[in-house]
């Protein structure tokens, strides 16, 4: 059992019926591309462009609650910085269009409702190019695409049972330039998944080259002990996610201290609690990691408040 993520995927909050153990949702029936809504089996791109070709280009995915989208600034800031680190132009006005494209496509889809969620992941390829070069020519026009699926909310048993994680053994590098952005290029992510659904568990975790604690493939990872909630530092290589974000805030506000730093599998194996926490997925508790349980081995009573907390959040109950 095990896209955007396995915590996306393992929380049921994507079409996967083993996941959630309910049916999948209905397909998305639009795309958004370049500013036109589209039926979503349209051919949107050619041989040519650079996403298709090298995976020159970059992404993030928003969670849509009953019509409202959670954390759009941050998003939109997020991908600004992405781009901007491949030299793909963005326009200025990008989180007013992203806010006009959902819009859209939810109203096309007819996603908007009581307790309807929605998973949109937003694509910027640098566009077509002809050619071989990797070194892209300055005068290329950016393709953008919006996609919007129904998604489930996770079933109480996985909330019950809890993520089981391995660790990959493909090796996260803080020095490498790319570690923040989020690429397109997800062959790294699709491998490590592939190991962790062959050694039958839910997401994998990457460490740093030096073994420290890094992220799993879509999500940040927590851990609890001793009244602290402690997250790998940026400087970890990893990326700089929006739950991750509110749950640093939220953390001193209920109590716990919040520590960013380099954390030890050892760390993790000692702690009380651990989670991950992702856009659209929200916070899930991890309990085994290579079979080894996560402290008693069911999620842990800060890691529900959390979730509870992020949930009320993100329906807009407070």
């Amino acid at each position: 059992m095990s896209e955007a993520g396995a915590a996306d995927r393992a929380a049921g909050r994507v079409a996967d019926p083993a996941a959630t153990g309910r049916p999948p949702a209905r397909r998305a029936s639009h795309v958004w591309a370049d500013g036109l809504l589209v039926p979503a089996d349209t051919p949107l791109l050619t041989a040519t462009d650079r996403g298709f070709q090298v995976g020159d280009g970059v992404f993030e995915t928003i969670r849509v609650c009953e019509g409202r989208i959670l954390e759009l600034p941050l998003h939109a800031e997020r991908l600004r910085a992405s781009a901007a680190a491949l030299g793909i132009p963005l326009p200025d006005e990008i989180e007013t269009t992203l806010r006009v494209a959902i819009a859209e496509l939810l109203a096309a889809d007819a996603l908007v409702g009581p307790r309807v969620e929605v998973s949109v992941r937003v694509t910027v390829t640098r566009g077509p190019v002809e050619g071989r070069d990797l070194l892209p020519p300055t005068d290329v026009r950016p393709t953008m695409v919006v996609q919007a699926w129904p998604v489930a909310r996770p079933s109480p048993e996985l909330l019950t049972r809890g993520l089981h994680l391995a660790i990959s053994t493909v090796r996260r590098d803080p020095n490498s330039p790319l570690a923040a952005v989020k690429t397109t290029s997800r062959a790294e992510f699709v491998y490590a998944r592939l190991e962790a659904r062959r050694r039958g568990a839910d997401d994998a975790l990457f460490l740093t080259i030096d073994g420290h604690l890094a992220e799993a493939t879509s999500a940040s990872v927590f851990i609890v002990k001793d009244g602290e909630l402690a997250t790998p530092a940026l400087e970890c290589g990893i990326l700089v996610g929006t739950t991750r974000e509110w749950l640093l805030r939220w953390a001193p506000r209920v109590g716990l201290r919040a520590r960013e730093g380099w954390i030890a599998p050892d760390e993790l194996f000692a702690a009380d609690e651990a989670l991950l926490a992702s856009s659209v997925a929200g916070v899930l508790p991890v309990t085994r990691v290579d079979e080894r349980p996560i402290g008693t081995g069911q999620p842990g009573r800060w890691t529900l408040r959390a979730r509870a907390a992020r949930e009320a959040l993100a329906c807009g109950e407070r």
